[in-house]
């Protein structure tokens, strides 16, 4: 029965509201995603502590002794396209449970308080389907505290990591997180998360399993002159930008004329569409200020800069109005002698 809760996630069918959380039915699997051994090897210790948490917290008795901090929270972090999705979806995927993806922009509110409301329903929510939590781009909500100087904006941010905190000790469930970002999480994330897994950027052995495994096996047409143990060793590229690559040389092998040949995927697409995967990599980060610097470098200086501007302007003003002020009083303290010497 579709209850109010689920209603505003929009995590039942006709919900008028569009949902600030996505319901994935998982079907990729850990055969889905290549990774380094250490990754897999952590990934898969998670699994354990999922699978023997009932025996560890009921039959073994330290649940009695545990109050809090029950539920099991991972912490993927690594660059984009390394599979941390796929894993998320994954892990649901072995234990037979429904995975919510939380799209933490969707969720924010322009209302002061609703936020953090909003992030207290989505365990509620989560706890009901017996489902796996899992925060995107997380270092957005579980970014350091500040503690100075405090403006509106940033007591609503503060509020938001402390519900989110308070939740995880609460929660019995599984909740993952993924980053790019991990050093910008709160410090207080850290004793809550019980297994933080690194995910690398594949090397040369890992690279040529990607291209292989992201063909059809029977549908794609190769061209005899392919060879990905090349292209695994030309390139040193994520899961995300191979898969990107091997698309847009489709693409390309699909857009030439037609002969008297049936059209086929040539070595040449795949490194001409990974060569233009690179260059679009290397626009997005470029910047004005300094062109060694990653995107997140530039756009954080940008707003530091913009922010000491303001506040330069504002400590200007205040010296002028101050300055006025005293001169206006010196003004007036000898006018009132003047007065009183008559």
């Amino acid at each position: 029965m579709a209850t109010p809760l689920l209603e505003f996630f929009g995590l039942v069918p006709g919900a008028s509201k569009r949902g600030t959380v996505d319901v994935v039915a998982p079907v990729r699997t850990f055969a889905d995603v290549i990774l380094p051994p250490k990754t897999r090897q952590t990934l898969e210790q998670a699994l354990a502590q999922v699978r023997n948490h009932d025996l560890i917290f009921r039959q073994w008795g330290l649940g009695e002794r545990h109050a809090t901090g029950l539920g099991l929270a991972f912490n993927f972090a690594g660059p984009p396209g390394t599979g941390k999705t796929i894993c998320a979806e994954a892990i649901a995927q072995a234990l037979g449970r429904r995975l919510l993806v939380v799209r933490y922009s969707e969720m924010e509110s322009m209302w002061a308080g609703e936020t953090p409301k909003n992030v207290a329903a989505v365990f509620r929510v989560a706890d009901e389907q017996g489902a796996v939590l899992f925060f995107d781009e997380a270092d957005a909500i579980a970014a350091r505290r500040s503690t100075s100087d405090l403006q509106p904006m940033q007591r609503e941010s503060n509020t938001i990591v402390n519900v989110l905190l308070r939740e995880l000790e609460s929660f019995n469930g599984v909740v993952i997180f993924a980053t790019n970002l991990a050093a910008n999480f709160d410090p207080a994330f850290e004793r809550r998360i019980r297994t933080h897994v690194l995910f690398e950027r594949p090397g040369a052995e890992e690279r040529e399993q990607i291209w292989r495994v992201q063909i059809h096996p029977d549908k794609t047409p190769l061209a005899a002159d392919v060879d990905f143990h090349v292209l695994a060793e030309l390139f040193d590229a994520s899961g995300g930008e191979i898969k990107n690559a091997v698309l847009k040389a489709a693409a390309m092998a699909a857009a030439e004329p037609a002969t008297t040949s049936p059209r086929a995927i040539h070595q040449a697409h795949f490194e001409a569409a990974m060569r233009d995967v690179l260059t679009a990599k290397s626009i997005m980060r470029q910047s004005l200020f300094d062109a060694a610097q990653t995107p997140e470098d530039s756009a954080e200086k940008r707003v530091m800069a913009a922010f000491q501007e303001a506040q330069g302007r504002w400590a200007a003003a205040v010296r002028v109005t101050l300055i006025v002020a005293g001169a206006a009083l010196v003004l007036a303290t000898i006018a009132l002698l003047v007065t009183l010497l008559r």
